[in-house]
């Protein structure tokens, strides 16, 4: 009997071979409050569900056999070349999972070399996230009602050495979360239930580690302590509109990406503003509920505007097979969210390190079996949706009404079918 060797020395991920895998170890460690912010999403969660349901309708036409001995996973995005089509995302309160939150996705992402964002609602600083890591950093922009403090905020990234800025157009006001608030977590004032707690005092480990580390606040909207929430209740108050995007246009002279993206028109309006990037994004299915999935409307937003811009996507992504089926659609990047979140809950940094070597072994393998020699190859005809018209399929039903035409001229009966006609016809249905 023999062990396997553990992840960047992390044991409990020895036997972790998916992401899924990672969390089932993540759920096992967290106590109910952050499984149900990690978990779940806005209302009803028909967003949350559609989002993974969506790749199931996607198969791939692989082109094979080509010599893929040698892989190129490689990319340029936002101006930046780096080894993965991929990101880390940006998500809020990731201290809430691991005591360490951004430092320790930073330094994974430092490993990895590719970008990694970070929230406005992060609970480290963006100078300190800056002192983890070289790969490039993004920031994410909540703009809340005093627009100064959002200018202040902005000036801090830049001044940190952060290369881009997203600018989230789906949460001016915050959505329900249902299971949250049943497990009392409503920022900026929890009211965690008796249940809450017990579920704190059945996992020690995460309980010793919140308990000991530096009380959790969000030190790029306010102080660095518990006073930052007070500022909370002013960050979604709905004001947020497209003159906002020309302002930051003027405070900002590096990219400016539009997250948040789930129509053609909103992607059109991005370029018309000036904009480098947009996100195709459903905020993970946490902010507007039924929603569609963002894989489902990425090929349309790509046509109308990717010669243009950018465009990236968001939300439900699990597998290197899930990248590469969007990179296929046309995103230039995937960003990654709950997919890193998990192995950050896991096992801190050496979990984070392990889903990035998942998906990019996953990816590299998606690639080789598919004949894609480098990013370019995963394009729109290694791809078909499930009830649309297959390419393969109205090529041979051509080929058989060219031949039907030639057996009726040569005084065959057009009424007649061809056996081994209906046989493909059937087997295609």
């Amino acid at each position: 009997m023999a062990r396997p060797p553990a992840p960047h020395g992390a044991y409990r991920l020895a036997r972790c071979a998916t992401i899924e895998d990672v969390a089932r170890v993540a759920r096992r460690r967290l106590p109910l409050g952050a499984r149900a912010y990690l978990e779940n999403g806005g209302e009803g969660q028909h967003t949350l569900h559609r989002n993974r349901a969506a790749f199931g309708s996607y198969t791939f036409r692989p082109r094979q056999p080509r010599d893929v001995s040698g892989v190129d996973t490689g990319t340029t995005v936002l101006g930046q070349r780096i080894p993965l089509p991929f990101a880390l995302s940006p998500v809020g309160a990731p201290r809430m999972f691991h005591h360490d939150g951004e430092l320790a996705v930073a330094r994974a992402a430092r490993d990895a070399g590719i970008p990694y964002g970070i929230s406005t609602l992060a609970n480290t600083s963006v100078e300190d996230v800056a002192e983890q890591t070289d790969s490039p950093l993004w920031f994410q922009l909540y703009i809340w009602g005093d627009r100064s403090k959002s200018k202040e905020a902005v000036a801090r990234a830049k001044a940190a050495g952060y290369q881009a800025l997203l600018v989230n157009i789906d949460t001016s006001v915050r959505s329900e979360r249902i299971p949250e608030k049943h497990s009392g977590l409503v920022l900026p004032s929890p009211q965690l239930p008796l249940k809450t707690l017990f579920e704190g005092a059945l996992h020690p480990a995460w309980a010793w580690n919140f308990l000991t580390s530096p009380t959790v606040s969000f030190p790029n909207i306010g102080p660095p302590d518990q006073r930052s929430l007070e500022v909370m209740s002013d960050m979604f108050d709905g004001t947020v509109c497209w003159d906002d995007l020309d302002w930051i246009r003027r405070i900002w002279d590096g990219p400016i990406v539009l997250k948040g993206v789930t129509t053609v028109e909103q992607a059109r309006e991005a370029v018309d503003h000036g904009l480098d990037a947009v996100i195709v994004s459903n905020h993970g299915g946490r902010q507007l509920d039924r929603l569609p999935a963002t894989i489902d409307v990425l090929p349309e937003i790509a046509d109308a505007v990717g010669d243009r811009v950018e465009v990236l996507v968001d939300s439900g992504f699990r597998s290197g097979g899930d990248i590469a089926t969007a990179l296929a659609l046309g995103a230039k990047a995937v960003l990654v969210g709950r997919a890193h979140l998990y192995g950050l809950a896991a096992a801190g940094e050496a979990g984070v390190r392990h889903c990035v070597d998942i998906l990019a072994r996953e990816l590299r393998m998606t690639m080789q079996l598919n004949g894609a020699r480098n990013i370019a190859e995963l394009d729109r005809g290694l791809i078909h949706r499930r009830g649309s018209a297959d390419p393969a399929a109205s090529a041979a039903s051509a080929l058989d009404s060219t031949a039907s035409a030639g057996s009726t001229a040569s005084g065959a009966s057009a009424d007649s079918p061809d056996p081994a006609a209906s046989e493909r016809s059937s087997a295609h249905a």
